[in-house]
């Protein structure tokens, strides 16, 4: 089957998004010196093992698609962690729904939404983006079409993740914390050997979120976006925000201008404070990488930071904030 594929090639590449003064007189980020060598693996937080089996995968020549599916699958299985697959915290009627995007290096996409039962829905996004002519399956469709596919339903909310809802649901205080991982997700970018990019989101959204609500992180060009001749970006933490300002896509466009991944990350996020007055209540956490294998981040807030795997290490790097 033919499949379909998503935004390669971009009208506002030609377009000068600001002008040429410095925006950033008061949000001042120091350039990180990265060795310009591939393969490299980045995620978001502190995603450790997630992150080396990707970048051990890669140094083993394996594609940059097959490695970020492989690490992000890492955290689904993680009981223990409450953001992604198993073990995630449940909406406010009761349910652990999941959601996850891919991207592939030819520039094709897949995305998997509000997926009840099943444990890896990154591999589900997989799947419709390489057997079908879409590139988002939803709800019912999106369950039916894993089980055709031999995916396995099972029980994703744990009794300890019941417990706390239940205990819940006596106040239903929605408050989700500033960097406290119960409202996030795990993205990640590979460039392997070959120099080829791919990408993946995967999370339980928010806890407690109003059943049916979906954050950026299955949504091509808010949570994730890669084009392989540029380089790619993953966003994490308030997902509304980040798909009010296409944030990802933005980074992109941004390091297809020029831009360092670094310098591309600040101006994505300033994007975000600028146009959000209500910015101190939240964190957004930014990570790129370019095809030389350049890396940065960005974030609202203290107290994100990402994994890079890169020349053999395995190492977590702090990311500046802009309060």
């Amino acid at each position: 089957m033919k499949r379909r594929k998503f935004i390669t090639k971009s009208s506002l590449g030609s377009i000068a998004f600001f002008s040429s003064g410095d925006i950033f007189k008061s949000f001042a980020f120091e350039d990180e010196t990265i060795k310009k060598t591939r393969p490299v693996c980045i995620s978001t937080w502190n995603f450790d093992k997630a992150n080396l089996k990707a970048g051990q995968l890669l140094n083993e020549g394996t594609g940059a698609l097959d490695a970020v599916e492989a690490g992000v699958r890492v955290e689904e299985s993680n009981i223990e962690n409450t953001t992604v697959g198993i073990g995630g915290t449940p909406d406010r009627d009761g349910n652990v729904t999941l959601d996850a995007c891919i991207m592939a290096p030819n520039g094709e996409a897949g995305s998997a939404v509000y997926l009840k039962g099943i444990e890896h829905p990154v591999s589900v996004a997989r799947k419709v983006m390489e057997e079908t002519p879409h590139v988002m399956l939803a709800g019912e469709g999106a369950l039916q079409f894993a089980l055709s596919n031999g995916f396995e339903k099972k029980n994703l909310l744990t009794k300890e993740g019941k417990e706390k809802w239940k205990e819940w649901l006596k106040e239903k205080n929605y408050q989700p914390e500033i960097n406290v991982e119960n409202h996030d997700t795990i993205g990640m970018l590979c460039l392997d050997k070959n120099g080829n990019i791919a990408g993946a989101c995967t999370t339980s959204g928010l806890a407690y979120k109003i059943a049916g609500r979906i954050g950026d992180s299955p949504i091509i060009g808010s949570g994730l976006f890669v084009d392989n001749k540029i380089g790619g970006a993953v966003a994490t933490g308030l997902g509304e925000e980040i798909m009010k300002n296409v944030s990802s896509f933005l980074i992109v466009e941004m390091m297809r201008q020029g831009k360092s991944p670094q310098k591309a990350c600040e101006i994505a996020l300033k994007r975000i404070t600028d146009l959000s007055p209500d910015n101190k209540n939240f964190q957004v956490g930014l990570i790129a990488i370019n095809k030389s294998g350049e890396t940065g981040g960005a974030c609202i807030h203290p107290g994100f930071m990402y994994m890079r795997h890169q020349d053999g290490k395995n190492e977590q790097v702090k990311v500046k904030s802009f309060l």
